[in-house]
């Protein structure tokens, strides 16, 4: 599978691609604060291009668990002119993480050519039309409730045939706005309405939603799940929990991984690569 830009093309059948995070919050769960100011973001995002990162994903909101939402004046303030100087500046696309239709098209009108909508194109009914009208690439990823509620004892009777269904409908509800299919990534939404061992089992089992058909984006970096795992590590301290789960995730299927550490995590993918395929990659 392939995935055409405007500027740029992704071929998942070669390898797998990094998408370096950045955050332009105060409150983050990992990172919060640290590049909230303009100058230090881009900085971050130029460092994540320059140690591997294939896309770079800005996003102005917190997502953690519990999180508050911010206006739709407070995201644009903090996202956009951080993309205006960063397409001037790197050859990677540009992801803007953001469920919020308005921020959506201010961004692909600033440069990104995807959009990473952790509702699956849900709590914004102009998400889908304003993504096609600009031709670009979509996210879809699966949440159960919101960010306020999502870890409030999440249950599922079927995991995968869930999770599933819902990826499905959204893929359906890009297509009939006008999304073509081969622009759509699906993310089964690690750490978003799951409980720690939903997102073992996701993991493990990732295989099983190659039913759909689509490219899928893994968003493993730092979350709980490795702390519980690391005998209740701080974020700070997941890197190596976070590069087993990267690797897995990559061994089982996964064709772009969402990261904080682009470095690290850009060579245990080379490796992991070589091992799937049995050959050494330039």
């Amino acid at each position: 599978m392939k995935l055409r830009l405007q500027n740029h093309s992704l071929d998942f059948s070669k390898r797998t691609y990094i998408m370096g995070i950045l955050n332009i919050t105060p409150d983050s769960f990992s990172d919060g604060g640290l590049y909230y100011n303009k100058s230090s973001a881009i900085d971050h995002a130029l460092q994540m291009a320059d140690e591997g990162a294939d896309i770079i994903d800005i996003g102005g909101e917190s997502t953690r668990p519990g999180a508050e939402p911010i206006s739709l004046e407070e995201e644009l303030k903090r996202t956009i002119p951080v993309i205006e100087e960063l397409v001037k500046r790197l050859s990677v696309p540009i992801s803007i993480d953001t469920y919020k239709a308005e921020v959506a098209k201010r961004a692909l009108d600033a440069g990104a050519s995807i959009v990473n909508d952790i509702s699956g194109l849900r709590f914004d009914p102009l998400m889908a039309q304003t993504i096609a009208r600009y031709d670009a690439a979509v996210v879809i990823m699966h949440i159960k409730g919101t960010p306020k509620d999502m870890q409030i004892n999440p249950h599922y009777d079927d995991l995968f045939g869930e999770i599933t269904d819902y990826l499905r409908k959204s893929i359906e509800i890009a297509r009939s706005h006008g999304i073509s299919e081969e622009r759509i990534i699906i993310d089964p939404g690690i750490g978003f309405g799951k409980k720690p061992e939903h997102n073992l089992q996701i993991i493990n089992q990732l295989d099983r939603f190659r039913v759909l058909n689509r490219p899928i984006l893994m968003g493993v970096s730092r979350k709980s799940f490795i702390g519980i795992a690391l005998d209740n590590a701080p974020p700070q301290e997941r890197l190596e929990g976070t590069a087993a789960a990267v690797a897995l995730s990559v061994y089982n299927g996964a064709d772009i991984v969402r990261v904080h550490d682009v470095k690290e995590m850009a060579r245990v993918v080379r490796v992991v690569e070589a091992i799937k395929r049995e050959t050494f990659l330039n």
